[in-house]
C-alpha cells in the first residue's frame, strides 16, 4: 500500500528500522482524481479547492489521538475536511464533563469527529495524516498527556469505514511501521457527545496560549509541511 510506504518515509523509518525517535514525547492515498464514478454522476457538482470537484456529500469519522485541542488543530488545516468538532466517545456516562472525563472514571475518549468530502479526500489519506500526528504505540498516553481519555482509537460509523481502518491496522502491521506495536483501538462509534464550547476551536481562539503554543502548534507545523498538498 503506497500510503504505508508513505508513513514509513515521512516518520524517517524503514523496514528493520528502530524506534521513532520521540517527536511527540512532549506532545498533550489514494489519490483522489477529479474523475466520477456511476455512483457519483447523478450527484450535485460544486468547484471547490484547487480545481477538485465535490459531490456535495460527507461522510464522518472520528479519532483519538490525545488530548482533542492538538488533534482538532491539525484537522482544521485539511483540505476535504468540512467540519472539526472536539468531543468524548465510547464511554459509559450519557453527556459528560470535561471534569468527569479527566478523572478516568467515565471511559471516554477525547476525540475529534470529522465531517469530510470523500471525493476531495479518502478516510486513508485521513489516517495517513492520523499516523503521521500522532504516536500510536503508547497506550492511554500521547507525551505528558496520560490517562485512559487519551488512549490512540478509530471509532466508525459505517462498515465500509470499519474495513477501510482493518485494513490500514494490519498493513501497519505487517509492514513493521512502528518499531512498537500499535495499541490504537478500533471500535463503532458510541455514546458520542461534542465537548463544551470553550473547547471548540481552541487552538485558532488561543494560538499564544501555552500548551497551543508549544504543542499543539509544532503538529500543526508538522502536519503543514509533510502534507503540503493537502493543508488548507
Amino acid at each position: 500500500m503506497q500510503i504505508i510506504n508513505g508513513i514509513k518515509q515521512w516518520l524517517g523509518l524503514h523496514d528493520n528500522s528502530a524506534a521513532v525517535a520521540s517527536t511527540y514525547a512532549t506532545n498533550r492515498s489514494h489519490t483522489m482524481t477529479n474523475q466520477f464514478n456511476e455512483s457519483s454522476a447523478a450527484s450535485p457538482v460544486t468547484h471547490t479547492i484547487d480545481g477538485a470537484v465535490s459531490s456535495g456529500k460527507s461522510e464522518t469519522i472520528t479519532l483519538g489521538g490525545g488530548c482533542f485541542w492538538c488533534t482538532e488543530a491539525v484537522f482544521d488545516q485539511v483540505k476535504g475536511i468540512t467540519d472539526v468538532e472536539s468531543g468524548y466517545c465510547n464511554g459509559h456516562v450519557k453527556n459528560p464533563s470535561y471534569e468527569a472525563v479527566c478523572s478516568g472514571n467515565t471511559g471516554h475518549v477525547e476525540v475529534v469527529k470529522l465531517v469530510f468530502d470523500p471525493l476531495l479526500i479518502s478516510l486513508e489519506q485521513i489516517l495517513q495524516i492520523f499516523f503521521v500526528v500522532h504516536d500510536p504505540t503508547t497506550p492511554n498516553r500521547q507525551g505528558n498527556d496520560s490517562g485512559t481519555q487519551y488512549r490512540s482509537g478509530i471509532y466508525y460509523s459505517t462498515p465500509e469505514h470499519q474495513a477501510v481502518a482493518q485494513a490500514f491496522l494490519a498493513e501497519l502491521a505487517a509492514k513493521k511501521v512502528f518499531y512498537n506495536p500499535v495499541v490504537t483501538e478500533l471500535k463503532a462509534l458510541d455514546n458520542y457527545s461534542a465537548a463544551e464550547a470553550y473547547h471548540q476551536d481552541y487552538f485558532a481562539n488561543h494560538p499564544g496560549q501555552g500548551y497551543c503554543a508549544f504543542v499543539a502548534a509544532p503538529k500543526v507545523e508538522k502536519f503543514r509541511k509533510t502534507f503540503a498538498a493537502l493543508a488548507k
